[in-house]
């Protein structure tokens, strides 16, 4: 198993991971002991911005050591068309006063997508949301954190 990420002082973390959407962000809470990740939901993104009140919410229950974001590339890996508006996020992230890494998200929502089919097919999971899908998305983008395969 490749290393995965610790913090500064080596002990295991908590990360919370973002998949930022102009109406949606999926939201979902890593450790890197098991490097694995779980979703949390999915916090509203209107014309007046991200809720901050939802993630400072988020902040204060799982106090993480760092923040991850998506960071939408096109498969060439040139920005995407929404890397202005995740880089805006992640400067507005910054107001915890944490560390905030982004991450290839590539691919992550349509493997969200897929993995949620599937859980449906065998008959484990009904209806699939869009929420369903940004917070799985953000259960890629911790995973491919905590497994050390930014490529960012």
């Amino acid at each position: 198993m490749p290393d995965t990420p610790e913090s500064t002082d080596g002990r295991p973390e908590t990360i919370l991971a973002f998949d930022f959407g102009l109406r949606r962000i999926g939201v979902a809470v890593g450790q890197s002991v098991t490097a694995s990740a779980s979703p949390l939901g999915v916090i509203a993104n209107t014309g007046h911005g991200p809720d901050f009140d939802a993630i400072s919410s988020l902040v204060d229950e799982w106090r993480p050591s760092r923040l991850i974001v998506g960071l939408p590339l096109h498969v060439d890996g040139s920005p995407g068309d929404m890397h202005a508006h995740v880089e805006g996020f992640v400067r507005e992230l910054l107001r915890y006063r944490l560390r905030v890494d982004t991450v290839d998200e590539r691919y992550t929502s349509r493997d969200a997508e897929a993995v949620l089919k599937n859980a449906r097919a065998s008959g484990s999971l009904g209806r699939i949301s869009r929420d369903m899908i940004d917070s799985a998305a953000a259960v890629f983008i911790a995973e491919r954190f905590l497994s050390g395969r930014t490529n960012v």
